[in-house]
């Protein structure tokens, strides 16, 4: 057995297990963790991080929870797991009529599945059956706009950027669909019809084969942290209608009080089709999505041809993760979170502010629990999640941007330590 202070099984990690976007003996740095608990995660060795990231900005309420631990551990003296084809179970029906109650009235039917890719995938699903069942089934392709991600399969592939969107070596297999520019209006400022006609040219000239546009509102995440007008999003709801085109939300990054708002489309004042959930659906205890849509859409896909809905996950709706998903809402609801998310917005615009006066960066941008400082060139993966492992930090870059989505629950002497190492990092580069 190795000692945890120097764990050997490290070496099958490098030989053996494949980590995301990375290759088998890449030479990155890998750090081996032990447990985590609130916003710290610690390492084998002994010392412990202040997590920056909420593990890919679902651990909301942070780690080891004793309120998400208690619905995981109830949950499973009952079942683990029950198929959910010709069987149903109450924690599924309950959260089912939780995410009913929390989103706009329009939402009345969810389906489940097993990831934030796949709720992208059963999105596009559903466009198409809906068009087909409306005899309209050249009605196959999709509009976005570019530095959009919406996931790895291969149907949200082809809506990720084709150029930055890291899929492009695909490009002969995926389906192959419309962009336009990204929106270039600022989060607060309203929008124009010189804004807005590269969406309307593009849906003029293919709208007749299009069956939906799919963005996400508000933010564009792993695409490139962008902020966006949320008035495009208002004006965009006119063109879909006018156009004959579903309009959906993925809101797989942004949804639950990432931004502010419990759901980002909340920032805008109209509503989607078809909105998808993840990431923090769960509190990131468990792999969960869910796909919320209209009854015209779900209606509409039962009663035609071939008179149900084409998907069905093998572990769709596990019974732990729809119960501790209602226990994270349940317990993100009765907190202040957004007294919590304005506290963390605020603590961020103003210590990320000393980021602007270095020469290697080129932006700032804070929006809700959010912070995002890009950089003129990309940085060295090789080097720089161990320089912010040095300081006592998980924070882990992407291509030019170094950025924030910490834990709801961090408070303001962890998210100093944060910020302050992010400056004395990127300081030297």
């Amino acid at each position: 057995m190795s000692s945890n202070n120097n764990p050997d099984w490290l070496a099958d990690d490098s030989q053996h297990v494949w980590h995301p976007y990375s290759a088998i003996n890449s030479g990155l740095p890998v750090f081996p963790i032990e447990s985590a608990d609130g916003v710290r995660l610690k390492l084998s060795d002994g010392r412990e991080l202040i997590d920056g990231m909420a593990s890919w900005w679902c651990a909301i309420h942070g780690y080891n929870h004793p309120v998400l631990n208690a619905a995981i551990n109830k949950q499973l003296e009952s079942m683990a797991h029950v198929m959910f084809g010709g069987l149903t179970h109450q924690p599924a029906v309950a959260l089912a009529s939780k995410l009913i109650d929390i989103t706009p009235e329009a939402f009345q039917s969810v389906f489940f599945s097993d990831s934030g890719s796949v709720s992208v995938e059963v999105a596009m699903k559903m466009a198409i059956q809906y068009w087909h069942t409306k005899e309209q089934p050249q009605k196959q392709k999709f509009l976005t706009v570019r530095g959009g991600y919406h996931g790895d399969t291969f149907g949200a592939m082809s809506v990720c950027d084709p150029v930055t969107g890291m899929h492009s070596l695909f490009a002969n297999s995926i389906s192959q669909q419309f962009f336009v520019d990204v929106p270039t209006r600022g989060f607060g400022e309203t929008c124009n019809d010189d804004d807005m006609q590269p969406m309307q040219a593009a849906l003029e000239e293919y709208g007749n084969n299009i069956a939906a546009v799919i963005l996400e509102p508000v933010v564009q995440g792993a695409g490139g942290m962008r902020f966006y007008s949320a008035d495009y999003l208002n004006r965009l709801r006119e063109l879909c209608d006018e156009h004959n085109a579903l309009l959906i939300f993925d809101e797989i990054a942004t949804g639950f009080g990432r931004t502010g708002k419990l759901f980002a489309l909340e920032h805008c004042e109209i509503t989607p089709d078809i909105l998808c959930l993840g990431k923090s659906l769960t509190g990131g205890y468990m792999t969960l999505a869910a796909t919320l849509t209209t009854n015209e859409v779900s209606q509409t896909i039962s009663n035609g041809e071939p008179g149900l809905f084409m998907h069905g996950p093998t572990f769709m709706a596990n019974p732990l993760a729809c119960s501790v998903a209602l226990a994270s809402i349940n317990l993100l609801l009765d907190s202040p979170w957004q007294e919590n998310i304005g506290r963390i917005e605020q603590q961020l615009k103003q210590e990320l502010q000393a980021c602007t006066t270095l020469e290697s960066v080129k932006e700032v941008r804070v929006l809700g629990a959010i912070g995002v400082v890009e950089m003129k060139q990309p940085v060295d993966m090789k080097t720089l999640p161990q320089q912010f492992v040095d300081e006592g930090v998980w924070v882990r870059p992407f291509g030019k941007l170094v950025y924030l989505m910490p834990p709801f629950i961090i408070q303001p002497d962890e998210l100093s330590i944060l910020t302050k190492a992010i400056y004395k990092v990127i300081s030297k580069i």
